[in-house]
């Protein structure tokens, strides 16, 4: 049976594939001669039918990774593998197709390690002026994870109208970056492969392994050398240096400090998609079935390994010829696939950022995330008041579209709740700036900069009318309440850690939404659903929306809405006998109630505070009557943006200050209809929290009752996010 199933297998391979010639481009003689033992591997394996049907296997030799994508374009080879930061560009800009991708011991994806000497003083953060080894250019490992990571934390220089490549020769003395010779001759001064006038001969800083310098072992032998200061490979390189040796070098880590190089897993740079495979589109259908039937064939599993191995190159004195060495299988698509599934979208919205397909308008334009009618014409408002960076107001459903569109490189900014950027960090955005609601900012010699290590928070608290008599903590069985929205922290984190009522035990407050529905006998939490959307009312007019949508077009939406909640819409009907809220401006709330006619006669008086002990006090007694303390908003970004988006804001914080008596007032929404409008209106300034974790700005507590939270409750956003995060470990 095993020999017929192996006949039958290789009369499918001859009649599927083998009646059509493949061209395979390789860069260097050790990568042309294992091409040309895979052909002749490929003849002997098959039956003498099988070699009739199939022609052969041909190696086309190019001088660089970028001469084979002008081949295989021109019809001239059909096949090559390339890091994924080139894949990117095959596709986008020279419209080949990836039609399958590396997997690894640990997944399909590589974590950018920079490498130095152990006896360095060098870190992280002090790389300005050192001579820097890179596999290549616009290598995911080798520069656009690193350079990510060093714009991100400001640490790179990186002007408006400037080519990356000067930003990075003028940031390092000199460096060898293969591929990066037309950019800038500096990246290309350490590199030592031979010169020539002849371009088929020139293999000083080519994507070839004929330059020394060249690819993960290239960039570790540049280091080795002394040529350069820092290696900057993905951490598969580092298996090939030596055991006897590794502890001459370190890795650098975000924190600036130095770790052993077995601690690459906690010690790097990010992680990115490895290597892909591209052919021409009208290529693609024979092309994956060449891939399979080659691996099959000769892969780990292969049933004709003993003749060739696709995925060992030792024999040939080198590494990663035609693919990575410690590639465990190709993953071949099926189908045609976006290119943002393949490499991820957050590799994708790097790439973009980096300017990988050249310049265009939206690098100088900043697209902040509004999520209402109301948001909208602040932030028109804002555009229209500053005269800095171009501000495009880009619209979206709730704070988690806003996050999900800046995955998508659909936006590129929004200030968030605690809770959502908790989600935000989960998806890979970083902060920017944090709201600051202490009594006074002190600016940086005058000018919009802020920093501090004290981060006012804020407190959740439960409001209830002074007339209901009979309602405390413990007694909310059957009441109707009001949320704020979805994942706020005082509205929705909260209030399960408390006991609502003898019924609710408070082992159940994992899912909020849960303990809600089944406490409650209805409410008002904009975008939950069934019961917990039955006291919500939609919008009106131009901001007229269905019933318990999360966002201010619903009128009970955010802290200003549970306050109309609680007492009723301009009707008399439609009310909570709850509300869960954040302190802050509730007493001017009080007072908008009046202003804005939605509800005459009240004072704060009519108020009072519930407390966790089952008493009550007066809303002034905030301090010793809460639900909890909540970290200030966050301003998240992409890691890429993060320089962009400061710079932008304290521009325009800088520019408002300096206008006392301007119209616009970023941290004033009332005019506006609503409150907390992009951002708190309890806001002082923006502080500059770039150079931290999204955790820190959390706190340990916060985060580790969020995340315990979201550990057993279902959520669209983070399932999003989640299938677009490399499993690697």
């Amino acid at each position: 049976m095993k020999g017929l199933r192996g006949t039958i297998i290789i009369l499918f391979f001859s009649a599927a594939v083998w009646g059509k010639k493949m061209r395979w481009c390789t860069v260097s003689e050790p990568e042309q001669r294992k091409c040309a033992d895979l052909a002749k591997a490929l003849v002997a394996a098959l039956t003498s039918s099988a070699v009739t049907a199939f022609g052969r296997l041909s190696c086309v030799r190019a001088y660089s990774k970028a001469d084979c994508i002008s081949k295989i374009r021109a019809n001239k080879a059909d096949l090559v593998t390339l890091d994924a930061g080139e894949v990117y560009s095959a596709v986008k800009q020279f419209g080949l197709t990836a039609i399958a991708k590396e997997i690894y011991t640990d997944g399909g994806c590589i974590l950018a390690v920079a490498v130095v000497k152990k006896s360095t003083s060098l870190d992280i953060r002090t790389l300005q002026g050192t001579r820097s080894c890179h596999s290549g250019v616009r290598w995911t490992a080798g520069w656009s994870l690193p350079l990510g990571h060093l714009l991100s934390r400001n640490y790179l220089p990186w002007e408006e109208e400037q080519p990356l490549s000067q930003a990075v020769s003028i940031f390092f003395n000199a460096s060898c970056v293969p591929g990066a010779g037309t950019m800038a001759l500096s990246l290309c001064f350490l590199c030592q492969g031979l010169k020539s006038y002849n371009s088929q001969k020139n293999f000083h800083c080519e994507t070839s392994h004929s330059e020394p310098f060249y690819h993960n072992q290239g960039a570790l032998r540049c280091l080795t050398s002394g040529a350069g200061d820092v290696a900057f490979v993905d951490h598969r390189a580092l298996d090939s240096i030596e055991e006897s040796e590794k502890d001459e070098y370190r890795l650098l880590c975000t924190d600036g400090s130095h770790s052993p190089l077995s601690n690459f897993r906690k010690c790097n740079l990010g992680r990115g998609p490895g290597w892909g495979v591209v052919t021409r589109q009208n290529n693609r259908k024979i092309a994956r079935k060449f891939l399979l039937a080659s691996q099959a064939m000769f892969g780990w599993r292969g049933k004709e390994r003993q003749r060739f191995q696709l995925f060992n190159s030792s024999v040939y004195g080198t590494k990663d010829l035609l693919f990575s060495d410690v590639t465990e299988k190709l993953s071949v698509f099926n189908e045609d696939m976006d290119i943002s599934l393949v490499l991820g979208l957050d590799y994708v919205a790097l790439l973009k950022g980096l300017g990988h397909e050249g310049s265009s308008l939206e690098d100088s334009v900043v697209r902040w995330c509004c999520i209402s009618h109301a948001e909208q014409k602040k932030c028109e408002q804002w555009a229209f008041s500053i005269k800095s960076d171009p501000l495009v107001c880009v619209r979206a459903s709730s704070m988690s579209d806003c996050i999900e569109k800046i995955k998508k490189d659909e936006v590129d900014a929004v200030s968030l709740d605690a809770t959502h950027t908790f989600i935000a960090g989960k998806c890979g955005l970083v902060p920017v700036v944090t709201e600051y609601y202490g009594a006074k900012c002190i600016f940086t010699q005058g000018e919009g900069h802020f920093e501090t290590k004290d981060l006012p928070t804020v407190y959740g608290v439960a409001v209830v009318r002074r007339s209901s008599r009979n309602l405390y903590f413990g007694t909310m069985n059957g009441r109707r309440s009001c949320h704020g929205h979805m994942y706020s922290p005082a509205g929705w984190v909260l209030p399960a850690k408390h006991t609502l009522s003898t019924e609710h035990n408070n082992s159940a407050s994992c899912e909020p939404n849960k303990v809600y529905s089944e406490v409650f006998w209805k409410g008002c939490l904009p975008g939950g659903q069934g019961n917990l959307c039955k006291v919500c009312v939609g919008g009106t007019e131009e901001a007229a929306s269905k019933r318990c949508s999360d966002n201010h077009n619903e009128r009970y939406y955010g802290n200003m809405g549970a306050l109309r909640c609680l007492v009723g819409d301009p009707s008399g009907k439609s009310y909570g006998d709850v509300a869960f809220m954040e302190h802050h401006n509730l007493e001017s709330n009080i007072e908008n109630l009046n202003n804005s006619r939605w509800a005459e006669g009240w004072l704060a008086w009519d108020f009072e505070l519930l407390c966790g002990d089952g008493g009550r006090a007066a809303l002034t007694e905030w301090r010793s009557c809460n639900l909890g303390a909540i970290p200030p908003n966050t301003v998240m970004t992409r890691p890429v943006l993060t320089a962009r988006i400061y710079d932008f804001l304290m521009k325009s914080q800088e520019a408002t200050a300096a206008h006392a008596d301007s119209e616009f007032h970023m941290f004033e929404s009332q005019q506006y209809g609503e409150s907390d409008l992009l951002f708190k209106d309890a806001t002082q300034c923006l502080v500059h929290t770039s150079h931290m974790d999204y955790r820190s700005i959390l706190g340990e507590e916060f985060y580790s009752h969020t995340e315990h939270i979201f550990n057993c409750t279902h959520s669209d956003i983070l399932e999003f996010c989640n299938q677009d995060v490399c499993s690697i470990f």
